[in-house]
């Protein structure tokens, strides 16, 4: 039997026809797309949501979306309340969930994950003759959690923009940053570096007294400035005497009549803040992501590391690695158990690593024409 359960109505167009209505009482429509419908209204009539994900249509009419609710989760059934009536009787996902729909078939749900383990790995003469269902969720969880650090497409991207106070407060499911840069007119990325030794946020900012002794409140605790002076001298700062890209047509560095001899010629040029792209950090004491002075009102592209158990939508794991993850799981059960022989666990480590290593390989999406097609580049002669 096929795995692909959607038409293809249902898949490029997010619409999937149901029979005809009779006087039906609450008639109930079971979805069967890769995506979960979601509703802005509970049983009750209550809003829960700011909208649904979907549009119910009989005979060319939309009803409204208090009209109808999420009846069974698992299973995606939509119920209508009230008695109807109609011949042409179909349900729209809206564009967001259409595209959330797209490329549905690359990856496989958690639930599936655990379901599958059970099947093929626990039960008798099989490697692990029992095991308890919330064992493997908790492994494969775990596994999901490892896997979105270094192996699987975990990288998620938020475009914002910088203002005035020249912060953005960390993402909601943020583990680890991979890349900050700002977009020009023209759509092009420039990276902005991290200020490393140039600069710091200070976590804790205590209030001295005349002889450097921090001062406590009524309750014993320390009094702590609201702005930090470090980062206040670090947001007003010109960042072009830090760079060294001032005016220095006198020193005939920048002058177009001497671009041949001296361009880029200054002693104790520092190559690490050698850069006009400006700078972030991440302030820990605000939970924020702060910015150079130069960047204020700059397009920005956050792009970031979650776990993959952040939201519903993120707990599927890329076909590629579904071997590679019932291996982890495997091993991890094999591994917490007592009475096991080492060199049974020796080997079922091995088999993760091995897996692992073809996931990375198979993920890291190397395409022989890409590379011939950089490397013809390669060969040609830079003249001076």
């Amino acid at each position: 039997m096929g795995l692909i359960t959607e038409t293809n109505a249902q898949y490029y167009s997010g619409q999937q026809l149901f029979s005809a209505l009779t006087a039906v009482v609450n008639p109930t429509f079971t979805c069967t797309f890769n995506t979960s419908v979601v509703s802005a209204y509970n049983n009750a009539g209550a809003q829960i949501a700011q909208s649904s994900n979907y549009t119910i249509f009989l005979d060319g009419i939309a009803q409204a979306e208090n009209l109808s609710y999420i009846s069974d989760t698992v299973n995606n059934i939509i119920t209508l309340t009230g008695t109807y009536t109609a011949t042409n009787v179909y349900v729209q996902l809206k564009q967001p969930a259409i595209n959330s729909n797209y490329n549905s078939y690359a990856y496989i749900s958690l639930k599936d994950i655990v379901n599958n383990f059970i099947v093929g790995y626990v039960g008798m003469d099989k490697i692990i003759p029992r095991v308890k269902r919330s064992d493997v969720i908790f492994h494969a969880k775990r596994g999901l959690q490892e896997f979105s650090y270094d192996t699987l497409k975990s990288i998620k991207s938020q475009e914002l923009t910088i203002p005035p106070s020249l912060s953005v407060p960390i993402p909601q499911d943020y583990v680890n940053y991979v890349r900050v840069s700002w977009v020009d007119n023209q759509g092009v990325q420039h990276i902005i570096y991290p200020v490393n030794n140039t600069t710091t946020n200070p976590y804790s900012l205590p209030i001295q007294d005349g002889e450097g002794i921090p001062t406590q409140n009524n309750y014993g605790q320390n009094n702590l400035a609201a702005q930090s002076e470090t980062e206040q001298r670090w947001q007003t700062n010109n960042t072009d005497n830090i760079v060294g890209d001032g005016d220095m047509e006198n020193m005939y560095v920048f002058d177009y009549a001497w671009w041949k001899l001296n361009y880029g010629r200054r002693f104790g040029l520092e190559p690490q803040i050698s850069q006009e792209n400006g700078w972030f950090s991440i302030n820990e004491r605000l939970g924020t992501f702060s910015f150079s002075s130069d960047l204020a009102d700059k397009l920005i592209v956050l792009e970031y590391i979650s776990d993959g158990l952040a939201y519903d939508l993120d707990t599927k794991i890329p076909k590629m690695a579904e071997d590679a993850m019932y291996a982890h799981i495997a091993y991890s059960i094999i591994a917490s158990r007592t009475n096991v022989q080492e060199f049974q666990v020796a080997r079922f480590k091995r088999d993760r690593s091995a897996k692992l290593r073809n996931a990375k390989i198979r993920l890291s999406n190397i395409k022989l024409g890409e590379i011939a097609q950089v490397m013809r580049g390669k060969s040609k002669w830079i003249k001076h």
